[in-house]
Parts: C-alpha cells; structure tokens; sequence
C-alpha cells in the first residue's frame, strides 16, 4: 500500500472514529439535558446536516480513490492546520461540558456558555466544521469535495444558526450574553 494511501487512510479513519464517539458523546448529553427538562428545537432540519456530513466521508474517500488524488503539496502546512482544528474542537467541546451536542437542545432557564472560545466569537464549533470541511479535502488534492461541501455547509449553516439563536434567546439569557 501506497504510503500516501496510508496517510488518507490514518487520518480519514481518525476523524471517522471522532464523529462516531462525538455521536455517543452528544447523545449521553441529549439525555442529561432531557432530564434537566430541555427540549431539541430545528429538527426538521438535522436530516440533511446529517446527510452533507456522511456525504462529505464519501465524496472525499470516492475523489482520492476512484480518481486517484494525491497529498497535496502544502500537506503539511494542511496538517498543522487540521491539527490546530483539533485542538479548537477539544476546547470547544470541554468548555460546553454537557450542554455540547449535534442537535440543537435548548434548556430553559440555562445560563449560555459563556468561557473558552466562547469569549472570543460565537459559534466556535461551526467555524471548526467549517474550516475541516475545506481543510481536510485540501490535505489530499480533492478540490471538488472541499468546494463542494463548503458550499453544502455554509447553506446548512445558514439555516441551522438563526434557528439555534432564536431558540437561546427565547429561553435562556443569550440575549444579555451576546
């Protein structure tokens, strides 16, 4: 096996493995926030942000293999910078605790986040999904995949941020935070 085939793989499978565990990750705190008396709001939409991410997994692993896409030139400018992502991800999701989730749930009454990268913008987790998206695709030559799925995100983004705002400032104290 090819050590460029290797490398996709090692770091596909990586983040693969992380989706999955962050899955029972945000489901054990779905649960907890249920129990608190939280409640999940933009439903409808979770289907298809589901969809961009699997199909994101496919286009990638599809345009480095079927059309035989290499390491790029810059890989390892790519990679410091996917591992600089990591990184932000890990915070994220420890200075959320248990309110960190893939779904958008909302508990009444709950002061919003409001510590770690937090302080400095909003939406730290999508602009780290955002930036893997394009990133990762990057790494391994695979331009349609990066451009295409940027676009899918960023659509997907636009739809699920003013529906996750709405609902925080409805419930909790988003609006004297932000």
């Amino acid at each position: 096996m090819a050590v460029e085939m290797i490398v996709f793989l090692s770091v596909i499978g990586f983040v693969i493995v992380q989706r999955i565990v962050e899955l029972f990750v945000a489901r054990n705190n779905e649960v907890w926030m249920r129990s608190q008396g939280a409640y999940e709001v933009g439903a409808s939409h979770y289907p298809f942000m589901v969809a961009i991410h699997v199909g994101f997994f496919i286009s990638l692993i599809f345009e480095f293999v079927i059309f035989g896409r290499s390491l790029s030139a810059n890989f390892l400018l790519f990679f410091v910078i996917f591992l600089g992502l990591q990184m932000m991800r890990v915070w994220v999701i420890s200075s959320l605790g248990r309110f960190w989730n893939t779904k958008i749930i909302v508990l009444p009454g709950a002061h919003v986040v409001n510590k770690g990268p937090f302080r400095l913008i909003k939406h730290p987790n999508y602009v780290v999904v955002s930036c893997e998206i394009f990133i990762i695709p990057l790494m391994f030559g695979a331009y349609f995949t990066a451009l295409v799925f940027t676009l899918f995100n960023l659509i997907i983004l636009s739809i699920r941020i003013p529906i996750e705002e709405a609902a925080l400032r409805e419930v909790t104290d988003y609006k004297q935070v932000f």
